[in-house]
């Protein structure tokens, strides 16, 4: 196996409350999943949530070498927590057919976060 990819990403937390703020549930919408969406509306911290998945998707994006576009789209990219907590990637739709074309087999997730900033990072391996 050898790497495809690698992203990461660093998010200030008070930007994604900014953004929040002024669009509270439709910028939700716009970067969640739909299982991710419905786990986001019982949650009390929506912040530190967006803040992550933000983050992580765009690492993911980085990783797969397309940023965020068109047909690679945040809502194809689904965050979700193993038995014991650890984050991990599911990809859906188009980025399912675009991670297949790369042969991506192996996905390596690392998240940290301080007062201010969230910080994510994608290993792809084939």
């Amino acid at each position: 196996m050898s790497i495809i990819g690698i992203g990461i990403d660093i998010v200030e937390i008070n930007r994604i409350k900014k953004v929040y703020n002024c669009f509270k549930n439709k910028f939700a919408e716009r970067i969640l999943s739909k299982l991710e969406f419905k786990k986001y509306l019982f949650l009390k911290n929506k912040i530190k949530f967006l803040t992550k998945i933000f983050s992580l998707k765009e690492a993911c994006s980085k990783a797969l070498g397309t940023g965020i576009r068109k047909k690679i789209s945040f809502k194809n990219i689904e965050i979700y927590n193993n038995k014991l907590g650890k984050p991990k990637i599911r990809f859906l739709k188009n980025v399912l057919i675009f991670s297949k074309n790369m042969k991506v087999r192996k996905k390596y997730v690392s998240i940290s976060y301080e007062k201010k900033y969230f910080c994510a990072l994608v290993i792809l391996e084939n």
